[in-house]
């Protein structure tokens, strides 16, 4: 199978391939490699792709899976009410 049929992040399509060519131009962490490639930023927020790349680099770097830094988990500052999107919805098909 190629590299570019092994999918690493369902949510943003991205194969194994992009994840080495990412590699191979120096970027080595999970962070960087999500800046580039916008991996872990889709819906599932990378509970399936961030593991699979922490193990790409480390096997890239030929170093244990541990010893790469995983991603920074994000959260809300504050939640929103769907009421509200909702509202901000309407309010723009009544400016069409």
């Amino acid at each position: 199978m190629s590299k570019k049929d092994i999918i690493i992040c369902r949510c943003e399509d991205i194969s194994l391939a992009d994840v080495e060519e990412c590699l191979e131009a120096g970027y080595t962490t999970v962070e960087d490699i999500k800046r580039i490639l916008r991996v872990g930023m889709g819906p599932c927020q990378g509970q399936t792709c961030s593991h699979l790349i922490q193990a790409e680099i480390a096997k890239y770097l030929h170093v244990s899976k541990d010893s790469v830094k995983f991603q920074k988990t994000r959260p809300l500052i504050t939640g929103v009410v769907l009421a509200d999107i909702a509202a901000a919805a309407l309010e723009g098909e009544e400016d069409d």
